[in-house]
């Protein structure tokens, strides 16, 4: 199978959506800190289930579910360093398991999820950038995740919704000289970083090290999406990356959604005529919204 930075370079691919809020659909409580990484304790079955479904509406990649998969947050369940890294690997291979079951003879490829510091604490910092760390304490964070996901040989690290130019700097840091494969994606409000501070910049600091196959944004609105690919595509030439919300907005405090969704096929369209170069969704975007996107690739 060829890498995806080389497939990069042949076609547009299509990401799978969002894998908690699908697991939701299917009556699955996820109301806990650990969202869907909860389900790789007590029902790994329906994670794989779930890859499978994207797969099967055109997804090229899956995304782990590791996104919320942290040492301080398994550790409050009891389960200790070796037992997290265990968990990691898990995500990954339910993922490829998935890749391999999934019918037709295609590539396929699986993404292991790096969520951002504020994931781990689940209020809701991720929408703002505000941890009050320093580049040093984010890098120290990260370095052992992502030593542990390397390890399970995903094809990319997908790192995602990252929304602060310290935290791009710490990950920036601890994947340079790694030869590990990722991308860096991050969440974008009214054409900025989370935090405020200038997504120009941020891209340019993720594009900056030869580690990184792709730049782009994820878990926004996607009105968001045109204006930040013409903001990347000013700085980088790297292959841009795409995956926003259905539209709906995130209420944190009351762990519900508001708003109403919208993901219409023409915004597809324009991200693709515009040079994304993977296309995709994040939450609420469904197998039906997957297959909208593959059938326009």
């Amino acid at each position: 199978m060829s890498s995806l930075r080389t497939a990069l370079t042949t076609r547009r691919l299509v990401l799978d959506g969002g894998l908690g809020t699908l697991l939701e659909r299917h009556g699955l409580d996820l109301t806990s800190p650990l969202w869907s990484a909860r389900l790789l304790l007590d029902d790994p079955d329906r994670i794989r289930a779930a890859h499978l479904e994207f797969y099967g509406a055109g997804a090229d990649i899956a995304i782990s579910s590791s996104y919320q998969v942290s040492y301080e947050g398994m550790l409050r369940l009891g389960i200790d360093q070796d037992g997290t890294d265990r968990l990691l690997a898990l995500s990954v291979a339910l993922a490829r398991e998935a890749a391999e079951m999934a019918s037709g003879n295609r590539e396929r490829w699986v993404a292991a999820s790096v969520g951002p510091y504020g994931a781990m604490l689940a209020d809701g910092s991720e929408y703002r950038g505000d941890y009050g760390l320093s580049v040093a304490e984010l890098r120290e964070w990260h370095a052992p995740r992502l030593r542990a996901l390397k390890a399970a040989s995903p094809d990319v690290i997908a790192v995602e919704t990252i929304p602060s130019l310290a935290e791009i700097e710490a990950i920036v840091a601890e994947l340079d000289g790694s030869g590990l494969d990722a991308w860096i994606s991050v969440t974008v409000a009214t054409g900025m970083l989370r935090s405020g501070e200038s997504l120009r910049e941020a891209f340019a600091l993720a594009a900056s090290i030869d580690e990184v196959v792709a730049v782009g944004i994820n878990c926004s609105d996607p009105l968001e999406v045109t204006g930040a690919i013409d903001t990347a595509r000013a700085v980088t030439d790297v292959p841009l990356i795409v995956y926003p919300n259905s539209g709906e907005q995130w209420d944190a405090k009351n762990r519900r959604w508001l708003g109403n969704a919208g993901f219409p096929a023409r915004l597809v369209q324009e991200w693709a005529s515009a040079g994304a170069a993977i296309v995709g969704g994040c939450c609420r975007v469904g197998p039906e919204e997957i297959r909208v996107i593959s059938d326009l690739a």
